[in-house]
């Protein structure tokens, strides 16, 4: 059954890692290297089962795909999970078993932080493998990765209001923001500073109070997200909530977020399209994480990391044209513009193999 799964996806490699004295249970999915080493990063969360992890991890190695392709990076994808819960189960020893795995194949996966791992966890796989992003700075790394990807998103909600009203003025129009993590919480800042209204919701009230506090937003349910009359729904937590049950609540113009896989299926997107609702496709929106930590491969400069995410505006932009050229929903665009850009060099290259050499050259491992 496995196997058949993961034949159906086109994964290169499912790598299952278990350390009992560490209490490890992780995978590691690298979907596609044509590109380059599968770069994506590491999630931690309390899985209902192990089938579960595998589904989540495979669907998102497979976006990683995309999204590097997208991005213009010479990269593949590949993700990885840990099956337990990020507020109890952390460790040292949890983390640098985690590395020894990721160090075992040899670059062809590099790793990063992802939902429920920060850049304290990143600390302790880096003590193990140089194969690793999004380390402390005084590593040569940049650091927590979410004020870029919140950035990267606030180029592609620029793009689709250009799109979609002639204008990128962002303060012009209300969002209905879900998720307030830290991605979340970043992008409604940006959101704030250009004096847009926001409505907010989380599973933590907390970061909720935070956002109404410090920065002026205006909670709401979480269920009544949906049903907020804004021009912009942003989702900036976990994925499918674009779906049967609240597509139809959603009064937005404008699907634009942080979060990844933001559509239950396809024929959600079909049907988005179909209504004239513009939906800037997530993992091109996205992607101004993984585009920063990318420059640690070569050596990090935070200045050009923030040139680079400026590129996200434009090939957001490029998807809508290709959607409009060939009368296509832009999720099928964005997949589109990222084959095209595989299949080119996959007639170049095989896939990335590793060959154990350094890739973050002037860097110490700690010990």
């Amino acid at each position: 059954m496995i196997f058949e799964t993961i034949a159906n996806t086109g994964h290169e490699e499912v790598v299952f890692c278990h350390s009992k004295d560490a209490g490890l249970k992780a995978i590691i999915a690298i979907h596609n290297t044509v590109l380059g080493p599968a770069l994506g990063g590491l999630r931690m969360w309390p899985y209902k089962s192990e089938q579960d992890a595998i589904n989540d991890v495979l669907r998102l190695s497979r976006g990683m795909t995309y999204k590097n392709a997208v991005a213009g990076l010479n990269l593949g994808g590949g993700k990885a999970v840990i099956i337990g819960d990020p507020s109890k189960d952390k460790s040292e020893v949890l983390f640098r078993a985690f590395g020894r795995f990721v160090n075992s194949l040899n670059g062809r996966y590099i790793t990063a932080e992802d939902v429920g791992i920060d850049v304290n966890d990143m600390e302790h796989v880096f003590r193990e493998t140089e194969y690793v992003t999004g380390v402390h700075q005084v590593h040569g790394g940049s650091g927590d990765p979410s004020p870029f990807t919140a950035y990267g998103t606030l180029q592609g909600l620029m793009a689709a209001l250009q799109f979609k009203h002639g204008n990128e003025d962002v303060g012009k129009y209300s969002y209905a923001v879900q998720g307030a993590g830290h991605v979340g919480s970043e992008f409604i800042k940006l959101l704030r500073e250009q004096g847009a209204k926001v409505f907010v919701t989380d599973i933590n009230k907390d970061a909720v109070q935070r956002c109404v506090d410090e920065l002026g937003c205006e909670a709401v349910g979480l269920d009544e997200i949906y049903d907020v009359d804004a021009d912009v729904y942003s989702p900036c937590a976990l994925g499918g909530t674009v779906n049967e049950q609240t597509i139809d609540r959603i009064k937005a113009k404008i699907i634009c977020g942080a979060a990844n896989n933001q559509l239950a299926t396809d024929a959600i997107g079909d049907e988005l399209s179909r209504r004239g609702v513009v939906y800037a496709p997530d993992y091109a929106v996205n992607a101004g994480g993984v585009m920063n930590v990318s420059l640690e491969i070569d050596g990090y400069n935070r200045e050009r990391a923030m040139r680079m995410m400026r590129t996200i505006y434009y090939n957001v932009g490029r998807i809508f044209e290709i959607a409009q050229r060939d009368g296509i929903p832009t999720y099928k665009a964005a997949d589109r513009m990222a084959e095209e850009r595989i299949g080119i060099i996959g007639k170049m290259r095989l896939p990335h193999m590793g060959n154990g050499a350094p890739r973050f050259q002037g860097r110490m491992r700690g010990q």
